[in-house]
Order: C-alpha cells, then structure tokens, then sequence
C-alpha cells in the first residue's frame, strides 16, 4: 500500500513537472524571450559586420578614396567575403605559449559585450527579463571591467613581448577611464532623483533609478494627453525637449571620451597601436579567434551607443512608438514595436558613425598624455560636475523644478565650452613640453644649410650664420 501511494506521488509530481514545463514553453513570456535573445545576438553578431564595411566607405570619402569597390554591388559584400575567409584561416598557435589562457582569451573578452545587452530594451515588447534590472548600469560597468580581463590573458598567453606591453598598455587604460564614465553616470541618476515622483514622472520622491529603461521614461514623461490625435501620436512617450542630453551635455561628451578608451578606439587605441606594437595583444591570433576580438571591439561600440542613446537620448523612444503599443491591437503593437527597434538602431549607428570620424580626424596619443588626460582632467571636471548640480539642487529646491533645469543647462552648455578650452590648452601645453628638447637642441646645432624648425607643428625658416654659402647667395 505504501508504495503505490509513493509511486501515485512520484506520476503526479512528474505529471505537474511536465505540465508547468510545457505550459511555460508555449506561454507568451516565453515566445518574448525567444524573440528578444535572437533578435539581440543576431544585432551583436551582424552589426560588426556592417561597421567595418560602413568604416570603409566612411574613411574612403573622407580621405577622398573609393573604398571597397569590386565585392558585390559598389562593395557591399566585402564584409561578407572577410567573414569567409575568416572562417576558412587556419588557426595557429604560437609555440611556447599558454595555450589555455591563448584559446580562452578571446571568448573572455567577448563574453561580457554579449551579457551587458541583457539590460537593453531594443523596444517595448523586444527585451529580456534582465532589461529591468534594478542596478542596470552597475551590471553593464561590472561586465564592461571584465573585459580588460581577456586582453591581458591574451597578452600574457602569447608569450610575445608586444602582446605583453599591449596587454598591460589596456589595463591601464581601462581601469583609469573606467573611473570617469562611472562619475559620469552619478550626474544622470542625481538627474532621475530629482525628478521622481513629480507629476508626470514615475517612481517615489527623491528615488532615483539605475535601470537604463526607466531612465528613458523619465526622458519620455514630459507630455500630457490632449485629445489632438496628430499630437498625441508624435509627442505620446516622446519628449525631446526633456532629454538628458540637453542638461548634462557635458557628461554625454565625457562618457563618450570614457567610451572611446573603453573601446580602444582611436586616438586611444595605444594597447594595438600597429606602428609600435604590430598588432598588440592581438599579434599571435589568427582566424577566427582574431575575428573574436574585432567582434567584441565593435561590439563595444554598439554597447557604449546604446547605453548613451539610454541615458541622454531617450533610448528607442520615437514618434508613434507610445501611441500605437498603446491601442493594445496586434498589428499597431507589432508596427510600434519595429518602429521602436528602427529608431533605436539609428540612434546607435548614428553615434558608431562619431567613432569612426573621430579615427579619421585625431591622431593617437601618446601613454603619458593619455593618462594624465584621464586622471588630472576627466575625473575633476565630472567631480565639479557633480558638486555643481547638488549646489544648484539645494539652491533652487523652494523654486519650481523646471528653473533647476534651465539653470543647469545653461551652466552645463557653458562647460562644454569651457572643457573644448581646457583640452586645447592641455594640449598645446603638452605638445611644446614634448617639442621643447628637440627645438632646444636644433637652435644649439647652428646648421650651415637652409633647415625647417617646428614648433608647435608650424614651420619656420631658421636664420642662417653670416658668412655661410647659402646667405652669400
């Protein structure tokens, strides 16, 4: 008796088991899942390939070249025939190396560039269970730290001395950009707690947030329904003139130097700068697994834009996203949903198009000019930056909340400015300090021959001795 009672139980519990599984597989929350994990990786694994053909033809019209002409119509399938040959290259090992940590490298690196979009709505119904994340923004800076992890096994696995110095050139990097970006991000929040639980905006008074999808609503909170069907379908949840961006402009250019260091991007791509270091960390790879690390760069870039678009230009927002998720229809919720992803895709290849104009335009810097720009410019203007806005807070806490806000625009619009001032000044200074020994020793050779002095990049004709051939004539 008392076994077919334990196995009733045993059926049952299997039949409640099998049920739950199979109800949770065809329910709508998981059909959403699927959808968001395809659509998110399928984005990470095919934008790479669109940015290094869209670098191509950018760089070629800027520095008045053709680019990729032959592959395809106009070039299109370069990026295409590169994958190809990627995958066909045989993967070789240098010998003496660490192949664990050489074969793992790569993967490390990428891994984190993957897991950070899990934070990222691509729409309001295209996002996984990660996208609310309470602490979003210290999980993407958390996995954003992990990948300085995978540069340095690669650069020490190598068992190469310019795969060493690249790897230790990214650490460094990384670690002191990182603590800017961070700073950047407490401007954004002080932003969302200002703003919480004032009417039209969500949460409890005084509570900011650190989910980036909540940030964007409260970027996107600023209109109220007036009946007018044309209005209430542009402006519903799209508020451009409460977007972050227009009252800590400053910050979203700070973030972004921050996201370029991040990235390894030029002109701070010194851990695979290819003049010194051949390649870098990157030298003993080939195949695929060098494909991996080009992979997660870009990826990097599409990461860095899209919590950008998040945090100052109001994520997938867009006209007629709001309004048409809202008429609870299928078909308008489908059309609002590709529009949300369309808008969100645009603003994240609009800021990667900054990237690769700023590679075309800055050249590399030097390591000391690099960390001296990081910790004696970047982290005290995101400090005073901070201190500024909780002065203007409590200054204007008895006045209505919009005068805080107009206020601190114009004084964050006025540090822009005056931060493009200092970086010049920073630079001209730096530059002459590095110049000064060879001017100093050019001026102490007295040349016999017409010569061309540089000082600060522009040339000038060198006085001649009297008596010499050149000033007889």
């Amino acid at each position: 008796m008392f076994r077919m009672i334990v196995a009733d139980i045993a059926a049952n519990s299997w039949f409640y088991w099998l049920s739950n599984l199979w109800n949770g597989i065809i329910s709508w929350n998981f059909l959403q899942f699927v959808v968001a994990f395809l659509t998110i990786f399928g984005f990470i694994l095919t934008s790479a390939t669109i940015l290094v053909l869209a670098e191509r033809k950018i760089l070629a019209w800027m520095q008045d070249r053709y680019g990729p002409l032959h592959t395809g119509p106009w070039g299109l399938l370069q990026s295409v025939a590169d994958v190809g040959k990627l995958l066909l290259k045989e993967d070789v090992h240098v010998g003496g190396a660490d192949k664990a940590m050489l074969i793992f490298a790569p993967a490390v690196f990428m891994a984190p560039v993957i897991a950070s979009f899990a934070i990222m709505p691509f729409s309001p119904y295209i996002q996984l269970p990660g996208s609310a994340l309470a602490v979003g923004l210290v999980f993407y800076v958390a996995m954003s730290s992990i990948d300085v992890i995978g540069v340095i096994m690669a650069g020490w696995g190598s068992n190469n001395k310019y795969s060493l110095i690249g790897g230790l050139r990214s650490a460094a990097q990384m670690i002191s950009y990182e603590l800017p970006l961070v700073l950047a991000f407490v401007s954004v929040i002080m932003l969302t707690s200002v703003l919480a639980g004032r009417p039209g905006f969500p949460g409890q008074d005084g509570i900011g947030t650190l989910a980036p999808y909540e940030i964007q609503i409260f970027q996107n909170s600023a209109w109220n329904h007036t009946g007018i069907g044309i209005l209430d379908f542009l402006f519903q949840g799209f508020t451009p003139w409460s977007w972050f961006v227009l009252f800590q402009p400053l910050m979203l250019l700070i973030y972004y130097i921050c996201g370029l260091a991040e990235t390894n991007r030029a002109p701070f791509d010194l851990p695979e700068a290819e003049s010194e270091l051949v390649a870098g960390y990157m030298t003993e790879y080939s195949g695929m697994r060098w494909a991996m690390f080009f992979l997660g760069e870009y990826g990097n870039m599409t990461i860095v834009s899209a919590v950008a678009s998040y945090l100052f230009l109001g994520g997938f927002a867009g006209p007629g996203v709001a309004f048409l998720t809202a008429q609870h229809s299928l078909l308008w919720g489908f059309v609002g949903n590709m529009l949300a992803l369309l808008y969100f895709i645009i603003k994240i290849y609009a800021l990667c198009a900054v990237f690769i104009w700023i590679r075309a335009t800055l050249v590399r810097l030097r390591a000391d000019q690099l960390m001296q720009f990081a910790w004696l410019v970047l982290m005290p203007v995101t400090l005073v930056n901070i201190l500024v806005t909780g002065i203007l807070y409590f200054a204007t806490s008895a006045l209505p909340t919009w005068v805080f806000l107009v206020v601190l625009a114009c004084v964050n619009w006025a540090g822009v400015f005056g931060f493009v001032w200092l970086v010049r000044r920073v630079t001209l200074s730096t530059t002459r300090h590095a110049q000064a020994p060879a001017i100093r020793a050019q001026l102490r050779a007295k040349p016999a021959v017409p010569a061309i002095a540089l000082r600060d990049g522009v040339p000038s004709r060198v006085a001649l001795p009297a008596g010499t051939a050149a000033s007889q004539e």
